[in-house]
């Protein structure tokens, strides 16, 4: 029983050894090809995330704080850009070669924003966001709202109408037609005072009856207001503010309520627009005979046409390639 054990204890002893020496040699040179083949694709893989890494900070663009300027008073901040390292990589990853028009970049945003700054008026947006603005304010001029909305809706183009609280009572189906339309609505005081010698009470009881009349038709918060005339003090930006409402100006004015003949109307608004430019305009013969060729000149400079939500919104217009 000895013997016969010891006899099986060698064969086991030899079969090992005999396996070994003859399988070996195939095991390692599997084991050194799959070994060589993951380190080449994660060598690879590692050479073009580091590149992506190394290149990424000749795509960023810092945030841009939202700010009191001395001459536009407040103005919104803007994010900036950072290359998205994982979603870039992926997009690069099947040819394995950086291509920059496959970077994924994400948007930062500044530190400092709007809702952050003390109360005051916003003439503009940030001055490098490639958007313009319409404010249309609305107290007359019925016969040419229908004409004016076909044309934004033919060019796709949202716009911003203050709308008097009064027109509004008068005028709920033209104002719904408006909301309807997708355009952003805001205030313009109840009965077109001039809110700069307007007492404090009466300054109070002019917006939150406006208010009251918009959202009973548009179902939602109202969260700019255009003075009348443009007139205010400070104590009105600092009512208003209370009642979250921004105050909103304007960098360039149709000054239509003067009637011009289209061509000067629109030579006006050209010589003048910028980035982020704020529009003032109102439902005149003038506007709705110069609104087709102003969308499309200042669409023709590069520039988009927005709501001032939009406008002011530290959103960064990028455009993919």
């Amino acid at each position: 029983m000895k013997r016969s054990t010891f006899q099986m204890l060698a064969f086991v002893i030899i079969a090992f050894f005999t396996y070994n020496t003859v399988s070996q040699p195939f095991q390692g040179d599997i084991a050194s090809v799959l070994s060589n083949d993951i380190a080449e694709v994660a060598k690879k893989k590692d050479a073009l995330y580091v590149e992506i890494e190394e290149k990424a900070a000749t795509y960023e663009v810092a945030p841009q704080d939202a700010k009191i300027d001395k001459i536009w008073k407040a103005q919104p901040g803007l994010n900036g850009l950072k290359v998205d390292l994982e979603a870039s990589y992926k997009n690069m990853k099947k040819s394995g070669e950086f291509d920059e028009k496959k970077l994924v970049m994400k948007q930062i945003p500044p530190k400092i924003h709007l809702s952050d700054l003390p109360p005051s008026p916003i003439y503009r947006g940030h001055p490098e966001k490639p958007m313009v603005s319409f404010l249309i304010n609305v107290a007359w001029g019925n016969e040419h709202i229908p004409g004016m909305l076909e044309t934004l809706k033919n060019h796709g183009v949202k716009a911003t109408f203050f709308l008097e609280g009064r027109w509004v009572k008068e005028n709920p189906s033209m104002a719904k037609m408006i909301i309807d339309a997708g355009h952003e609505v805001g205030n313009h005081s109840y009965t077109h005072p001039n809110m700069k010698t307007l007492g404090s009470t009466a300054v109070r009881e002019q917006l939150l009856k406006t208010n009251e009349v918009i959202e009973a038709i548009s179902g939602s918060k109202v969260t700019w207001f255009a003075p009348p005339s443009g007139s205010y003090r400070d104590e009105v930006v600092n009512i208003a503010h209370d009642m979250k409402l921004g105050t909103i100006m304007w960098s360039v004015d149709t000054i239509d309520w003067l009637k011009p003949e289209p061509n000067v109307l629109i030579n006006r608004v050209m010589g003048k627009i910028h980035p982020g430019a704020m529009v003032l305009m109102h439902p005149t013969p003038s506007t709705a005979n110069s609104l087709e060729t102003l969308i499309t000149s200042i669409k023709d400079k590069g520039l988009e046409l927005g709501t001032v939500s939009s406008l002011l919104s530290e959103e960064r217009i990028v455009h993919h390639n």
